[in-house]
């Protein structure tokens, strides 16, 4: 078995002779390259060579289908796909080998190729298109061969928009690090992966784009992901691609017509917007959350997507509530008991998530230290124990009023926060306020849509730490949030333990719009009563 087979599908190719050479040149491994002639013999002869197998079809196939015999002819461990007007560089093969998994897909750093001038008896030369008589001195030109590789562009993130049309993501390089990275898309021009897998994914689907090539980009980087895998470019070798020119001088020699654009596009839509591709493991909004923001995509467009993955798009009829308590056991003990017979009011299910066994609620404990990736552990540990269609949370240190439990979400893809809240010091009942207060402890949405944020909060905070946002919505992901504010305020107290300090003046604020709407009070009613605040943490309100 040798390591990679190299498959060339070619049509009415100028310059496949050169890109053989090229690549027979600069391997490295034991490599072979397989040319698949789809309905015309070469332009112009290519030498033989041991590592060189060609097959030549009568009739045109297509360059899907090319691939895919060229695919069935290798008995190689590796197969890659490479457009028959490409340079690569020295020892592309190991070099890419070396570091290949299972599962992934790679490209390497991609180049323009400079292939020709336009050269006249006088010397005069010109760049490869257009074509016709010296603009300077208006004798015949001849094509001269460069075969160079133009290292700027640089190009190694890649992306498909909203429609699904391939398109290059220079901005992402700013988020690419090391040498090895990930990237949302790729041109179809060059790609590599285990034979086996090929196969599997079916990663030249000959319905996907009929005679022509239309979006295998995009096919070949949706399978990549949506089956478990990951898209890697590496920036340890390159290819160079030459692109059409204009003048005519060099098109696309498969032909394509705007008809057969559109059919293969709108088969791109319906698989992968429609996740009707029977080997995805994981959502179309998987790719898309993994490298948001993404240009072309609206937070609209997201969240439409989720909503039809989901099913959450509308609410439920007469859906069920219930209480997610988290707490690090921590808190002053008549602050928790008061806390916690002020929920028992709500009359709803609590599953309680502690750091130590308690005899309250359904209880689950999670073995950690406190801290932020913990507490976001605690609220995903609760959520996939609940079985309620809407959750509210409740923090340990939170006063709710009974009319909090109240609300109902309108709709299943928001999240909600009452913001109808004060915060009221522990030592002495002093009360602050600010309009629009979103807090973690105020929220409430359907089950659903909390798991998918906090699954995927989880994931980010193991793999680049806590980002200071604790509270869903357009900050940590694509889904939008609204306010309401409930019948009377819930008292959120401010204790020595609390994870984030408080501003207790509007002077305190660094951005001045966190502190609209001050207002101070040391008696917020209803919860007032003869004997201040501290009266409260040994009674519950009416």
């Amino acid at each position: 078995m040798r390591d990679l087979s190299v498959i060339i599908p070619a049509r009415n190719e100028e310059f496949l002779n050169h890109t053989v050479d090229d690549v027979l040149a600069h391997i490295e491994a034991d490599t072979e390259v397989i040319v698949v002639l789809d309905g015309a013999w070469p332009m112009k002869p290519i030498p033989d060579n041991d590592r060189l197998t060609i097959v030549h079809m009568a009739s045109p196939v297509g360059q899907r289908a090319a691939c895919n015999i060229g695919a069935r002819v290798s008995q190689s461990k590796y197969v890659m796909k490479l457009d028959a007007h490409c340079a690569v560089g020295q020892g592309f093969d190991r070099i890419m080998i070396e570091d290949m998994q299972p599962d992934w897909t790679m490209v390497p750093t991609m180049y323009n190729l400079h292939v020709f001038n336009w050269v006249c008896p006088n010397g005069h030369r010109r760049y490869q298109s257009p074509s016709g008589p010296c603009e300077e001195c208006g004798e015949p030109t001849e094509k001269e061969i460069v075969w160079h590789a133009k290292t700027n562009p640089e190009t190694t993130a890649m992306r498909f928009d909203s429609d699904m049309k391939f398109q290059y993501w220079r901005q992402y390089k700013k988020r690419q690090q090391g040498d090895l990275v990930d990237t949302m898309s790729l041109l179809g021009a060059c790609w590599l992966l285990e034979r086996d897998r090929y196969h599997d994914l079916n990663i030249c689907d000959e319905g996907h784009g009929g005679i022509g090539w239309g979006q295998q980009g995009t096919e070949v980087s949706c399978k990549t992901w949506l089956s478990g895998g990951r898209l890697v470019c590496t920036k340890k070798t390159w290819f160079a691609h030459m692109f059409r020119t204009q003048g005519g001088d060099f098109g696309f020699p498969y032909p394509i017509s705007g008809r057969d654009v559109r059919d293969a596009r709108e088969y791109s839509k319906d698989l992968w917007l429609g996740n009707n591709w029977d080997k995805a493991i994981y959502p179309m909004s998987y790719i898309l959350e993994k490298f948001w923001p993404i240009p072309g995509w609206t937070e609209e467009d997201l969240r439409k997507l989720k909503a039809e993955e989901q099913g959450v798009s509308q609410p439920v009829n007469n859906p069920s509530k219930a209480i997610l308590y988290y707490t690090d056991n921590r808190l002053d003990p008549a602050i928790m008991e008061a806390c916690q017979k002020q929920i028992e009011e709500a009359g709803l299910p609590i599953i309680s998530v502690s750091l130590q066994p308690m005899e309250w609620g359904q209880n689950i404990v999670i073995d950690g230290e406190r801290g932020h990736l913990t507490l976001h552990r605690q609220i995903l540990a609760g959520l996939e124990k609940i079985d309620a269609d809407i959750v509210f949370f409740a923090e340990h240190d939170v006063l709710y009023h009974k009319s909090h439990w109240d609300f109902t979400p309108e709709r299943a893809d928001r999240f909600y926060y009452n913001t109808n809240v004060w915060k009221v010091r522990a030592e002495d009942g002093h009360a602050v306020w600010t309009d629009d207060l979103q807090q973690s402890s105020g929220l409430c949405a359907y089950r659903d849509l909390l798991l998918e944020q906090y699954r995927r909060r989880v994931q980010e905070i193991e793999e680049y730490g806590f980002d200071r946002h604790y509270e869903p919505g357009e900050k940590t992901g694509p889904w939008r949030s609204e306010n309401w504010q409930g019948e009377w305020p819930n008292l959120d107290i401010r204790h020595k333990h609390n994870m984030t300090a408080t501003k207790w003046h509007p002077s305190e604020f660094r951005n001045k719009r966190y502190a609209r709407g001050w207002k101070e009070t040391d008696s917020v009613e209803p919860w007032y009563k003869e004997g201040g605040f501290i009266g409260l943490l040994s009674t519950h309100n009416d």
